[in-house]
């Protein structure tokens, strides 16, 4: 058996240390119940090509008005519940989320545009700056809001994707600026470019209840109603620090390659992304941590340029890597070290991914045992949400079973 080099020893010290390249552990309490065995560590096969899933493209446009507030922190609670939930058709499909925040004229904004992306930790990074205030003559700006959710959104032109506006509000929209366009018209726009349009009214005015109905009627979707706070499932559970903290372990082994300048701005998104991770809810990093080791939602946690994975599934050849694309502690390490480096992390990520991935299983079981409990979750937030996504996505080839969402 080869004796490990002095370098190499020190290269694999560096596996679990914070460098510019890899993100951050966040200050997560101590966990609640006893982690499961690792599952065998053995090196990662080779990934064959890249497979292409059916895709659906999900666009939320929230009202963000001071009336809001229990609504938009649900939203902040259930991104990553909701992404899970969309994920578990047949085929698995890729995610992609945007956001449409609205206020009204006069407010701090009219509306703020969070582009369609799989990256859904910058999409969540995003939501969580959302803050319910403004608003206070009654009705909003909802014909701005659902004109920039058609217009200033990339959406795709893939025929078969499965593209959705969820229109999140409790107020009618001000059909009184002359300058613009009306709903009706927007809305009937999107019907032909097959996209739909489902409208979930907040609370119980009237007048919103009329308006969200045509909405619905008009964009070929669904109308629910949810009390003001959005009635979503909030369940704490005995696994969601341990999830929690098994999450800041798994982001802890991303290593990125590039030129300086995409490193420096790697890092201000991870930052970014770490700050709003500190403010989430330890049952919201629960349910992120089940998406992030999903099929699908590997690519959402690992983005472009992430080396292990790159090397590990053979689409770079480390040794062909210029010196100044890569992470300084590895550019200064000799071939053997680095590769190394890049073994023990791909066999740490492998080792976390299963524990996540057990412990997910026993916390979805405990979840809907408690949703069952309680009598069901039929005028959840959730629940509503995945009605509409079950419904409408068979269209387009996608088919969920009858099981609870996954909460």
């Amino acid at each position: 058996m080869k004796t490990p080099t002095k370098t190499t020893l020190a290269a694999l010290s560096l596996i679990g240390m914070t460098t510019g390249a890899v993100l951050y552990y966040p200050a997560i309490q101590s966990a609640e119940v006893t982690r499961p065995p690792a599952p065998p560590l053995v090196d990662p096969a080779p990934m064959p090509g890249i497979v292409q899933h059916p895709v659906i493209e999900a666009v939320f446009v929230l009202d963000t008005t001071g009336s809001m507030g229990g609504l938009i922190q649900a939203a902040k609670d259930k991104i990553w519940s909701i992404a899970s939930t969309m994920a578990a058709a047949q085929p698995t499909p890729e995610i992609r989320m945007g956001l449409v925040a609205y206020r009204d004229r006069g407010d701090d904004y009219v509306t703020r545009v969070v582009d369609l992306s799989k990256d859904l930790d910058a999409v969540h990074s995003e939501l969580m700056q959302f803050q319910a205030r403004g608003g206070g003559d009654g009705p909003e700006s909802v014909n701005q809001a659902l004109h920039d959710a058609l217009h200033r959104i990339g959406w795709s032109q893939d025929p078969n994707a499965y593209r959705v506006i969820f229109l999140v509000g409790d107020a009618p929209a001000h059909m009184d600026y002359q300058d613009d366009v009306p709903y009706p018209q927007t809305v009937a726009e999107a019907k032909r470019r097959g996209i739909r349009v489902n409208a979930i009214q907040c609370g119980t005015l009237t007048d919103t209840r009329a308006e969200w109905q045509q909405i619905a009627q008009l964009g070929s979707g669904s109308y629910f109603q949810v009390e003001q706070g959005g009635s979503a499932v909030a369940i704490a559970t005995p696994y969601d620090k341990t999830l929690a903290t098994l999450s800041a372990e798994l982001d802890a082994t991303r290593i990125y390659y590039g030129k300086r300048e995409e490193r420096a701005k790697r890092r201000e998104k991870l930052e970014s992304e770490r700050a709003a991770k500190a403010a989430a809810s330890p049952a919201a990093l629960a349910s992120r941590a089940g998406f992030v080791t999903s099929e699908v939602g590997k690519s959402s946690l690992l983005g472009d340029k992430e080396l292990v994975e790159e090397v590990v599934s053979g689409r770079v050849d480390l040794a062909e890597l210029p010196a100044e694309e890569l992470p300084e502690p590895l550019a200064d390490l000799d071939a053997e070290a680095q590769q190394a480096v890049i073994a023990e992390t791909a066999r740490k990520r492998q080792a976390l991914e299963g524990e996540i991935q057990a412990l997910t299983k026993e916390r979805s079981r405990y979840l809907n045992a408690q949703v069952e409990a309680k009598g069901g979750a039929e005028d959840s937030l959730d629940h509503k949400i995945f009605s509409a996504v079950r419904e409408q996505a068979a269209d387009k080839g996608l088919h969920y079973d009858k099981a609870a969402p996954v909460y």
